[in-house]
């Protein structure tokens, strides 16, 4: 049997909710607060790594990027504005279709495909940088997932992986109170089992080359309505892993 990171009940519950992926106020409601965040990070440590002028409007250019899990489109959209070529790919078609229909309305030029880390992979591709943003937390089998997407990150490039950790904090806040109090998310969006803590992502990192340089939690300030950097990685957090030259 083909070994695949594809979990079909996952890939089946965001093609059910495939037309919000651009509504604010849609399910995707939490990721359209979070995108702010986790692009700022993304772009000042691209900026920062490739040594690019962090006053230009396309400080991107030239840099090959590929989302895992894109999903509609929320990270590739605004990268691709940022002068980066980007390849979005995601399981469910859907998704693909959604994140192709709005790119042509924004007039981007995003290569979406709908496939599999392990497809792209086999088939010999690589590129500067590679995002799993909240995607491995509903992947079949997390260390196949993480070799698979080290092996496209180029000598010399970056990976950035956001997930959720699997802590009681994590259980509470990040599913209970998401899912059931604050209604956030639809019931059933994360189960606890499938979370993963920092160590279990970076084992995989290691063992295919990469280095860890950065740890980061992230959390939700309530007063200010926006998510924020913070030290506590017990629940939301994103690591960054290089390969060396």
């Amino acid at each position: 049997m083909t070994q695949s990171t594809i979990n079909d009940a996952e890939v089946a519950k965001f093609t059910a909710m495939a037309e919000e992926w651009w509504d604010p106020k849609g399910k995707f409601k939490p990721l359209h607060k979070f995108n702010p965040v986790r692009l700022a990070y993304i772009r000042e440590h691209l900026i920062g790594h490739f040594g690019r002028d962090g006053s230009s409007i396309r400080p991107l250019e030239g840099l090959t990027i590929l989302d895992v899990g894109c999903g509609g489109g929320l990270l590739c959209e605004p990268l691709t504005r940022l002068g980066a070529t980007v390849t979005g790919i995601d399981a469910a078609e859907r998704n693909i279709a959604i994140a192709r229909i709005h790119a042509e309305q924004s007039g981007l030029d995003i290569d979406y495909q709908a496939t599999t880390s392990e497809a792209l992979a086999a088939a010999g591709k690589t590129f500067d940088v590679v995002l799993n943003m909240e995607v491995v937390e509903h992947v079949a089998d997390v260390d196949f997932f993480m070799t698979t997407c080290a092996h496209m990150v180029r000598p010399g490039g970056l990976m950035f992986v956001a997930t959720i950790n699997r802590t009681m904090k994590a259980a509470a806040l990040a599913i209970f109170a998401a899912e059931n109090v604050l209604r956030w998310l639809p019931r059933g969006t994360h189960q606890y089992e499938k979370l993963v803590r920092p160590e279990e992502l970076e084992k995989p990192l290691v063992a295919n080359g990469l280095e860890v340089t950065e740890r980061t939690g992230v959390f939700f300030n309530p007063l200010s309505n926006q998510w924020n950097l913070s030290k506590d990685m017990d629940v939301n957090y994103m690591i960054v892993a290089k390969r060396p030259l």
